[in-house]
C-alpha cells in the first residue's frame, strides 16, 4: 500500500524499479507507433501487411509494396515498414526455403537443397549490391526459374498469410495492453 501512495505521489515519474519489470523488449516501440494517432487496428493491420510482403519474394521493392499498400488500405506505415524487415540477407534463404518447402507441398519442383543454394548464391549477389539498386535486385529475384517460383509463391502466401493473422492477432492485444495500463495511469493521476 505504501508503494502504491509512494508511487501516486511521484505523478508520471517512473521508477527504476518500474522499468525492470517490463516484459515486452520493444515497448518504447510500441508506444510510438500506438501514439501516431492510428487506431490499434490500423497499427495492428500494418505489422501484419509488413509480415505478409515479408515472407513475399519480393527483395528490392518490399518497402515500396509496403508504403503503398498500407496506405491504399489506410494502414499504419511505420508499422509495415518496420516488418517488412524480417526478410533481409541474412534471413532469406532460410525463409525462401521454407516458404518453397511448403509450396512444394502443393506442387512440385526442384529438391529443397538445390533451392537453398540458390538462395544463399542470390544473397551473395545481393551483398554485393548497392542498397538503392532496387531494380536490379528485384531483377535478380525474377530470376528464379518457374519449376521453383511457382512452389516459392504458393509457400509464400501460405506462410505469409498464416504469420500476419498471428502478428495481428499479437499485436491487437499488445496495443489494448499498452492502451489499457496508458488510460489506468490516467485515472489515477
Amino acid at each position: 500500500m505504501a508503494s502504491d501512495n509512494n508511487s501516486q505521489s511521484k505523478g508520471n515519474d517512473s521508477t527504476p524499479g518500474r522499468k525492470k519489470r517490463i516484459i515486452i523488449p520493444f515497448r518504447a516501440l510500441f508506444k510510438w507507433l500506438v501514439r501516431l494517432r492510428r487506431s490499434p487496428r490500423a497499427v495492428a493491420g500494418g505489422f501484419a501487411l509488413g509480415v505478409f510482403i515479408a515472407f513475399t519474394p519480393t527483395m528490392g521493392f518490399q518497402i515500396v509494396i509496403a508504403i503503398f499498400l498500407a496506405t491504399f488500405l489506410n494502414l499504419n506505415r511505420p508499422a509495415a515498414v518496420i516488418t517488412v524487415w524480417i526478410t533481409n540477407l541474412a534471413t532469406m534463404a532460410p525463409i525462401y526455403t521454407f516458404n518453397y518447402w511448403v509450396g512444394s507441398l502443393f506442387w512440385s519442383g526442384p529438391p529443397v537443397a538445390e533451392v537453398y543454394k540458390t538462395f544463399v548464391s542470390i544473397g551473395t549477389q545481393l551483398v554485393k549490391m548497392d542498397f538503392w539498386e532496387f531494380g536490379r535486385q528485384f531483377e535478380i529475384m525474377l530470376g528464379l526459374s518457374g519449376t521453383m517460383a511457382i512452389p516459392l509463391l504458393i509457400g509464400s502466401v501460405v506462410v505469409g498469410l498464416i504469420s500476419a493473422a498471428l502478428t495481428y492477432l499479437a499485436a491487437i492485444g499488445i496495443i489494448h495492453l499498452i492502451l489499457d495500463k496508458r488510460r489506468k495511469k490516467q485515472r489515477l493521476y
